[in-house]
């Protein structure tokens, strides 16, 4: 298994005094997903929790949805020419029945550590597959309040980034803002992907109850991922892009951005939202 860290000498420049030293960098590797031993796409990630990701990476696609459609995950031994097992190809193993996806239009490409998709038929593609519609009731309801304090609980809960600087972190928390988990890697919407396949392992899909909270912007992929998961609300610490703004509007996500210190915009799902009355007014 890889190292989440690993160090580096640097050359350190500091007022003008030149000095060498070790550094804690966030190691990043290639992941390949195998869908019953077809390879499906690869992802940069950083290692360690690589089952929960792939699990999250299938939920995202629309091939699972809850923890009896896997059957199991196991790392790929003589995944080199000599037969060692790397452990950075993982064959996710899907139980009888489950639909798989046409291969002749698999995602079996590399993908960035920070990629996302585009477009109407990326839209489409998600109204269609999606499994838990964002349909809570009663309705979810959080202050402006809860929702300020969840950066500053993500970023206390960043343990890694603490030692690199170089990691995203994604976190669920409950409606009541409980810390229920955190994750972290090298690309945001892997972070969301482990979150969301330790919930399928745990078969506590949809995650109906629960507010996602982001590290950096809301991508539409991440928007993606939310609603396919379940999840009402998504707070992100710095903008969303248009694309995912026209996700939450059409699925009913509520989607919270620049969100900093008592400051948000709310750009989707303002339902969501308890608003003060006279606040509301003004």
């Amino acid at each position: 298994m890889g190292r989440v860290t690993e160090r580096r000498k640097v050359l350190r420049i500091r007022d003008g005094v030149v000095s060498t030293r070790p550094d804690t960098l966030v190691a990043e590797e290639p992941l390949e997903i195998r869908l019953n031993g077809r390879p499906l796409a690869i992802t940069m990630r950083t290692p360690g929790d690589d089952f929960a990701l792939a699990a999250g990476f299938l939920v995202s696609e629309g091939v699972l949805a809850q923890a009896s459609d896997l059957r199991n995950i196991v790392y790929c031994a003589g995944a080199t020419a000599d037969g060692s097992n790397t452990y950075n190809v993982v064959d996710v193993q899907t139980a009888p029945g489950v639909a798989l996806p046409d291969f002749t239009l698999e995602r079996n490409v590399y993908t960035s550590s920070s990629c996302g998709l585009c477009g109407k038929a990326s839209l489409d593609a998600v109204r269609t597959t999606a499994r838990w519609p964002i349909a809570d009731t009663p309705p979810l309801r959080v202050t402006p309040e809860l929702l300020a304090d969840l950066p500053v609980r993500l970023r206390a809960a960043q343990r890694v980034f603490d030692r690199t600087g170089g990691l995203h972190a994604a976190a669920l928390f409950s409606e009541d803002g409980e810390l229920l988990d955190t994750r972290e890697d090298v690309g945001r919407h892997n972070a969301v992907d482990k979150l969301v396949g330790r919930a399928l392992q745990n078969a506590a899909l949809p995650l109906s109850r629960t507010i996602l909270m982001v590290s950096g912007r809301a991508s539409f992929e991440l928007a993606q991922k939310a609603v396919m998961a379940g999840i009402p609300v998504l707070a992100a610490v710095s903008a969303p892009s248009s694309l995912a703004v026209d996700l939450a509007a059409e699925t009913g996500l509520t989607l919270v951005g620049f969100l900093r210190g008592s400051s948000m915009n709310v750009y989707a799902g303002e339902h969501r939202i308890a608003l003060r009355e006279a606040a509301a007014q003004g």
